[in-house]
This record gives structure tokens, C-alpha cells and sequence, in this order.
């Protein structure tokens, strides 16, 4: 079953007879198209794509041929609108904007009811098909490979900008780019768990955080590591044990029909025994796809089950508040019996120059 048809199926699940698509990223998904402008319009019947001048021919090149590719204005709300079949509508409450919304209503016709519909695009796009897999693979291994490289160069004595910025420059220059922006933290700014890199200089003896991920016909990879630039404290190495060893009894954890709640919870638990409860504030893990950041969910608020063809990061952490951060991440596919462990670069605490 095609992707279109698999959201007619949960449409019709929903008692919706059409549903109005303006996330850029759930519009690639479902008709292929890579620009920054178009919408579609789907349900009982109807598939259509509608994009302005500047694209046509890109959507002509691009824009899978079961739908019906429609030119027109830059502003694409009114077209779209005017092609609603009867019925119940429903759009995407989580992307469209209060204004858009209310300029929406004035272009429906007669009969027509909107309805709002959630993530139901998403919903889908958490389980990947085999192709979109191989791709995340692709992406992984990459970013496996540019560790590598940074393994080899070391770190010390230079800004943790520069070690980011070498990193990106290195994911260019294989073929791919950062799926987001690269994350280099070291001693205290690794305690910061989205740290922007900036000026300071990364000294022998402490542990830095690097997070990282590249992509591969649009789909991304996430994986971190921590490195030590020399011998660190006692503390510092406890802490990494620790979180090494959640790390890898969390990986256990993902497989079909697993809560995500609950796998959260078994790793936050061993963290939380160890006293760096306080130290863990993030959720264990998240979806990543055509986004870094999708469903499924692994924190406390996060619902549902895994099921097979999700692709989840493991990324326990503990960050010591102006002294040291530790986290590691893998990226997993979620198989039919169990976890596929797509990330590959060691975990054991490597030392770099």
C-alpha cells in the first residue's frame, strides 16, 4: 500500500472525507515535492498539488503523477480551499497559523466543515519503509565516518566553533550536510545539553560532547558521543560508566509494543538510583526521519507504542552543572524482534589529542 493510500485508510478511520496539507515536510512525503512552496489536497477521490509559477516545473519534475498538479497564486490557501470536496475537511492545526486559519474559513464553500486533524501525516511518517531506512542508514554511516575523522584529528587547543565547523565541513565534502547544527561542548559547556560551540578553547583533560548528525536524500541522522582530551577526574569516569551502561540496557528495551513512557522510565530509574536523577531532565530518545526531531516519543509525556519501522535515538545523559555534561546517543531501528542498532562508532570512552 502506497503512502497516499495508506492516509485515505486512516482518513476515512477518521471520518474525514479530505485533509488539507501544508507542512512542507508532509508534502514531500506524500507527493515527493522539494520546494518551499505548495500544499495538497486529498481525500474522497481527490489528490491535488498546487504550487505557484516559480515550481512548476520543479512539481513537474518531482510531484508524484497519481496527483493532479495545479498552478496558482503565490498564496496558495484560496486554491486549495476552492477545491474541498463536501464534507468533513480537515487541516493541519499543529502548522497552520491562527491568521491562516481564519483567512481559510472565508475561501471554503457551501458544506464544507473544517476539522482539525492533528499529526495524521506524521503519524505515518513514524513508521519508515524500506527505502527510507536505507537512507537513514546511509545518513548514520556518515556520521559514523566523520567521528572517525575527528577522532583521528583531535581537539585540544582549538575553539570548540572551529571543531564544529570542521565537522560540517567535512559531512560536505562527503556528499551530505548537518541535519542540524553540530553540537562541540566541552568541561562545563558539555553540562549545557544544546550548547551552541562558541570561542572557548578546548584544553587536554576534560570531556567534550559531540553531537552530530548528516543527511541522505533528505532524511537525517543524530548520534553523540563524548570524548576525553586526556585523563579526566574519577567523577567524570563514573559518570560516563553510568550513562554507558543505561545506554545500553535502555537499546534492550526498544522493541514492537514497547510503551514509550516506559522505556524512558527504565532508563531514567538506573540514572535516578545511581543520584543524578536531578542530572537527566530530557527525554530518553525522539523519532528521526525527514525531521531530527519526529514521532515517536520516548520521555515521560510520551505516548503510544514502538512498533516496527520506527527509528528512535537512545540518548540518556547527566550533566553536572558547571563542571561536565556526558551523553550518548545512538540511532535505532525498531525491528520485528527487537532493536537494530544503526549508529556504529564505539562507545567506550575514547581519548583524543
Amino acid at each position: 500500500m502506497s503512502r497516499v493510500e495508506r492516509l485515505e485508510e486512516l482518513l476515512r478511520g477518521e471520518e474525514l472525507d479530505a485533509l488539507l496539507v501544508t507542512n512542507l515536510v508532509n508534502v514531500r512525503y506524500l507527493a515527493g515535492y522539494t520546494g518551499t512552496n505548495g500544499v495538497c489536497v486529498m481525500g474522497n477521490g481527490v489528490r491535488r498539488f498546487f504550487t505557484d509559477f516559480r515550481y512548476v516545473t520543479q512539481a513537474e519534475r518531482e510531484v508524484d503523477a497519481s496527483f493532479d498538479r495545479v498552478q496558482g497564486r503565490q498564496d496558495l490557501l484560496e486554491d486549495a480551499a476552492r477545491s474541498f470536496p463536501p464534507g468533513r475537511v480537515g487541516f493541519e492545526d499543529h502548522h497552520l497559523t491562527v491568521r491562516a486559519y481564519e483567512r481559510l474559513k472565508g475561501f471554503v464553500g457551501e458544506g464544507v466543515e473544517l476539522m482539525p486533524a492533528g499529526r495524521l501525516v506524521e503519524r505515518l511518517r513514524a513508521v519508515k519503509d524500506a527505502g527510507e531506512l536505507e537512507h537513514i542508514r546511509e545518513a548514520a554511516k556518515l556520521a559514523d565516518e566523520v567521528l572517525g575523522a575527528l577522532a583521528e584529528r583531535g581537539m585540544s587547543g582549538r575553539s570548540e566553533r572551529d571543531a564544529a565547523l570542521e565537522l560540517e565541513a567535512d559531512m560536505r565534502a562527503r556528499g551530505s550536510g548537518p541535519s542540524f547544527p553540530s553540537i562541540v561542548a566541552g568541561a562545563a559547556n558539555g553540562a549545557l545539553p544544546h550548547a551552541s560551540p562558541g570561542e572557548r578553547v578546548i584544553e587536554r583533560g576534560e570531556l567534550v560532547v559531540v553531537d552530530l548528525g548528516c543527511r541522505v536524500d533528505g532524511y537525517a541522522s543524530d548520534c553523540t558521543r563524548t570524548f576525553a582530551t586526556g585523563p579526566v577526574p574519577d567523577e567524570a569516569s563514573a559518570v560516563y560508566d553510568l550513562v554507558l551502561e543505561t545506554q545500553v540496557a535502555a537499546l534492550g528495551e526498544v522493541r514492537p509494543g514497547a510503551e514509550c513512557r516506559e522505556v524512558d522510565a527504565f532508563a531514567r530509574e538506573r540514572i535516578e538510583a545511581a543520584g543524578h536523577g536531578d542530572r537527566f531532565g530530557h527525554g530518553l530518545g525522539h523519532g528521526v526521519g525527514l525531521e531530527v526531531h519526529e514521532l515517536p516519543t520516548l520521555s515521560r509525556a510520551g505516548e503510544g507504542e514502538l512498533a516496527a519501522g520506527n527509528v528512535v535515538t537512545v540518548e540518556p545523559g547527566v550533566y553536572v552543572p558547571d563542571r561536565f555534561g556526558v551523553r550518548i546517543e545512538d540511532l535505532v531501528a525498531v525491528g520485528d524482534d527487537g532493536p537494530d542498532v544503526i549508529s556504529s562508532f564505539p562507545k567506550e570512552l575514547t581519548t583524543v589529542g
